[in-house]
């Protein structure tokens, strides 16, 4: 423990500590300043108790039999039986998610990680296996890394859950959702995905946490839900580091 922390000391005055999102000096390796910090947005009660979108009241959701819904899934159910966030997806998220995904900033996967571990604390105590939103290899050759298999191998070893990166296929390149609408993200997404033959016989009869980086409409993830139900799996949660506010519901 001792030459532990003179590693630790030896490496903080060779490199001191800087802020995860603005690089600003701070007192420890592997945090965030007061300003990124203060920025970040958890997703608190009240929300969806399915989808987990955030609410600005309790009111802005019907009730349903011990359980507070919104609008969309007392309508329309989703496959996927959880879906929790650490973040809502603002300027705070965007500062560590964003260099994330687009910016090579892969040592981020873990404080992210720790940030959905906390989150969804009783969807990873109930997971028997992890999986993540798998990407179309052409945008892998473009990024060189899947930012979501980075946060379910973090994830993986933060709660000593088996993850199985290669259980879900991309079947055909999907198109940019960022501008479509809810029903288009769905109908851009059907079918999009496949289980892996060579990964199908871990799946049969397990509860699976699907992990990705960002939520929106969770089109995509229902996708994989679906895959994953088709293939086997008994249910499925879902857990990502943000999630879009819905702006019908008014949460920033």
């Amino acid at each position: 423990m001792g030459a532990r922390r003179a590693s630790a000391r030896l490496l903080d005055a060779l490199l001191p500590p800087r802020c995860l999102a603005c690089a600003a000096e701070v007192t420890d390796q592997g945090t965030l300043c007061a300003d990124c910090f203060a920025a970040l947005a958890p997703v608190t009660a009240p929300f969806c108790e399915r989808c987990g979108v955030p609410f600005a009241h309790a009111g802005q959701g019907p009730p349903a039999p011990g359980a507070l819904l919104c609008a969309t899934c007392e309508t329309g159910s989703p496959v996927f039986r959880t879906a929790r966030a650490a973040l809502r997806y603002g300027d705070g998220a965007k500062r560590l998610i964003l260099p994330f995904k687009h910016g090579d900033r892969t040592d981020l996967a873990w404080p992210l990680a720790r940030q959905m571990a906390r989150a969804g604390a009783p969807l990873l105590a109930r997971a028997e296996i992890i999986v993540p939103v798998p990407a179309h290899w052409r945008r892998l050759v473009g990024r060189r890394y899947d930012q979501a298999a980075l946060l379910a191998r973090a994830l993986g070893a933060i709660a000593g859950r088996p993850v199985v990166p290669d259980m879900l296929r991309r079947s055909r390149a999907t198109p940019p959702l960022g501008d479509k609408r809810a029903m288009e993200r769905a109908l851009a997404v059907a079918g999009a995905f496949a289980v892996s033959r060579r990964a199908a016989v871990r799946l049969v009869g397990r509860q699976v946490l699907l992990v990705d980086d960002v939520m929106t409409s969770g089109a995509t993830v229902n996708a994989c839900a679906s895959a994953l139900l088709a293939g086997g799996a008994a249910a499925v949660d879902v857990l990502a580091v943000a999630r879009v506010p819905d702006p019908r519901l008014g949460v920033a």
